[in-house]
């Protein structure tokens, strides 16, 4: 693991810091509630609440919510991996695949359990300097640990 992944880490768990860095760059997740559980080599959780500013009129999570939540359970990892590396790395979603299974409403939690074949694909790209993808799969799950949705995340690197 390169020494910017736990500089990375250390910002993205800090209650303040990583709040200021959702409003300043993703206002939307902010707003939805979403919040960063946990980020190690391995897997990222972030949770997002079911409330006002998030339901759809058939009184469930909206649909693009809970994309948010799973595009940044599998970008937490990838940000990690090309924070202050060196040469660059560009970072891109290229693909996403959403399968709803449940009403979701309550508390979803998203887990990505992809770090390994993330970290691979960076490192592939740097030495390579061919761009280099790699899809990382998130489940949201409910508080009673019901599946509500999966999401296939496609992500590219690329060497600047």
């Amino acid at each position: 693991m390169h020494p910017g992944f736990y500089r990375f880490q250390k910002l993205a768990t800090h209650p303040i810091l990583f709040r200021l860095f959702l409003l300043q760059n993703l206002p939307a997740a902010f707003f939805a509630g979403l919040r960063l559980q946990l980020l190690d080599e391995q897997r990222c959780i972030v949770s997002v609440p079911y409330k006002w500013l998030n339901k759809n009129p058939f009184r469930s999570m909206y649909f693009a919510v809970q994309s948010m939540a799973a595009e940044l359970s599998t970008g937490a990892l990838a940000m990690a991996q090309i924070y202050r590396r060196h040469p660059g790395i560009s970072l891109l979603v290229v693909g996403i695949e959403a399968k709803f299974v449940k009403k979701a409403t309550g508390k979803i939690r998203f887990t990505c359990e992809d770090g390994t074949a993330v970290e691979n694909a960076a490192t592939r790209a740097l030495e390579t300097g061919e761009p280099a993808t790699v899809h990382c799969r998130s489940k949201g799950v409910n508080t009673s640990g019901e599946t509500v949705a999966e999401f296939i995340i496609t992500w590219s690197f690329k060497k600047r």
